[in-house]
């Protein structure tokens, strides 16, 4: 049981995102006065040298006061919305071309690549993802991506690490050997604890030097001060990346879980395998390889170093290192855009009629990276939801309900029906939990129960529902949605992948999902059932279920919950 939260703390965590922010620019500018040539610190101007003082004594006050109650909920200062992008939805559509003319408009901002439907098949539980990857990985020939928030330490994990290195050993048999195995996964998180996921690596970095790589991305918002105060674990509220793309040659798995045993067991998510999808493989692979590029990379002795000519993320500057990143990364996207492009008018010239598989099925990669100044991902998920007329039914689930301010207005102000799927407070990650975290299950059962009551007075009961996944022993990380048009009941588009629609999602972390359209009825019906069976697991929100026991919800989780709901 956590201790009990005094006023004086209450008041400080009023305080602690304005000073983290205050300290997070002022530090900034000390640090980065770097010698370009030697990479050595030093201050530029002895004027500079008193604030610094008189900030760090206030910080080390307030940080000893707050403690890592605070600090696990953040550090940074909230960022208004945008407006969403104005609607141009055709009325109505017929057969996947008209499928295609009603979200055409995704193709103006990411890639569009056209695959046959039936290439694509739904995991619907753990077991299954994870046996999908073990199959795969101990097959692949020429390439292993794993893009993950990090790789756990338990057997399970070490039994991918293993199949890992016998599909390498294999490849050594070949005098050149083809396999590559990429890895990308958060510095931070990674490398929590004595054994973590960079020691479960290093073996296969000192045996297979030529073949592996290990690519930690650090934030570059935990930077000065804020990175030297901000103790392990709680480092990672600042901001992380989130990416969750596993990719065998030219199959990829797309989903919101990571590689840890409870993802392989009991922590439901969602999954979808693309088989012999080469083009969008290549995507992927190229993404992940140019967000490794701008990222750490694990020596063999376990020290990390950055490619030569990369801004470094936390000793350079800033602007510099966004700026790298941002070209780098809408390098692979761009490029990918214009050739798709390329190759759907050249297609549109050929006839089609010949095809034994009809390429029934567009995928929609959007990135998310905020830090990177990248939007794709907001500027598509908006317009989704501004589109959304009374002719629809939005299927939404989140494993962190935390809508932001422009997501929350358009659910509330839209025409479409909503049935909201959220985790109940026993399936919630951070439920039983030590210390303060484990009154984070009370704050998302206070941000739904604000809601809620938005949704009551303005009337809206009708075509807003919110419901709760609840399953004995295990904890629900699903996250995305599925969209149903009228006259159908099946959904002819799906969002799946990393993001939560919340505020870390939106401006914090590195995401990634895609939108699958499809006229397949094959895979509608596979999304169907998808959505169906979590739904099944749920029940409905009303009135009396904030006024269960054990929706009881304390005081100062409270009053800090609108403090701090932009930053968790």
């Amino acid at each position: 049981m956590a201790a009990p939260m005094t006023w004086k703390r209450v008041v400080l965590s009023a305080y602690t995102p304005a000073f983290s922010w205050v300290f997070t620019r002022i530090t900034d500018r000390f640090f980065r006065t770097h010698d370009r040539r030697r990479g050595l610190r030093r201050v530029t101007a002895l004027s500079e040298a008193p604030l610094f003082i008189l900030f760090s004594q206030e910080l080390c006050e307030i940080y000893c006061s707050v403690r890592s109650a605070v600090l696990l909920l953040a550090p940074l200062l909230a960022e208004a919305d945008s407006a969403p992008l104005a609607s141009s939805r055709p009325p109505g559509f017929t057969g996947v071309e008209g499928l295609h003319s009603r979200f055409h408009w995704m193709a103006d901002h990411v890639p569009a690549f056209r695959v046959p439907g039936g290439r694509i098949r739904i995991l619907h539980s753990p077991d299954e993802f994870y046996q999908a990857m073990r199959v795969r990985i101990k097959t692949a020939k020429s390439r292993v991506v794993m893009a993950s928030l990090y790789l756990g330490t338990g057997p399970l994990e070490q039994d991918l690490v293993d199949c890992m290195e016998e599909a390498l050993e294999r490849s050594q048999e070949d005098h050149a050997p083809d396999l590559k195995v990429s890895f990308l996964l958060d510095y931070t998180r990674g490398s929590r604890g004595k054994h973590n996921s960079r020691t479960m690596l290093l073996p296969l970095l000192q045996r297979f030097p030529e073949q592996m790589r290990v690519s930690l991305y650090h934030t570059p918002d935990l930077r000065g001060l804020l990175r030297l105060l901000v103790p392990e674990r709680f480092n990672e509220t600042i901001g992380v990346q989130h990416i969750k793309a596993y990719l065998f040659d030219n199959s990829l798995i797309i989903s919101g879980a990571n590689l840890s045993d409870s993802y392989f067991t009991n922590r439901q998510d969602r999954y979808v395998l693309l088989e012999d999808c080469e083009e969008v493989a290549d995507f992927f692979a190229e993404l992940v390889g140019a967000v490794g590029d701008v990222s750490l990379q694990l020596q063999p002795d376990n020290s990390v170093d950055m490619m030569e000519g990369m801004v470094h993320p936390y000793k350079g500057n800033r602007a510099d290192f966004s700026a790298t990143a941002q070209r780098r990364i809408m390098e692979v996207v761009n490029t990918a855009r214009v050739r798709q492009s390329v190759l759907e008018e050249e297609c549109s010239e050929v006839p089609d009629s010949d095809e034994t598989v009809p390429n029934d099925t567009w995928i929609f990669p959007l990135v998310q990276m905020k830090p990177l100044g990248i939007h794709l991902d907001e500027q598509v998920t908006k317009r989704l939801l501004t589109e959304a007329g009374g002719d629809s039914v939005v299927y939404l689930t989140s494993g962190y309900f935390n809508l932001t301010r422009t997501y929350m207005q358009l659910v509330l102000g839209a025409a479409a029906d909503y049935r909201i799927l959220m985790a109940s407070p026993e399936v919630n990650g951070f439920f039983g939990a030590k210390g303060v975290a484990g009154a984070i299950p009370e704050a998302y059962v206070h941000l739904a129960q604000q809601f809620y009551n938005k949704v009551c007075q303005l009337g809206q009961q009708s075509r807003v529902h919110l419901h709760e996944y609840h399953r004995p022993d295990w904890t629900f990380h699903a996250k995305g949605l599925w969209y149903y048009v009228e006259g159908s009941d099946r959904p002819c588009l799906t969002l799946i992948g990393s993001p939560n629609f919340g505020y870390r999602s939106v401006h914090r972390d590195l995401e990634a999902q895609i939108a699958i359209v499809t006229e397949n009825e094959e895979l509608q019906m596979q999304l169907q059932q998808e959505q169906e069976v979590l739904y099944q697991s749920s029940t409905q929100v009303s009135n009396s279920t904030f006024n269960q026991p054990d929706r009881h919800v304390k005081l100062w989780v409270k009053l800090v919950t609108p403090l701090i709901k932009n930053f968790f």
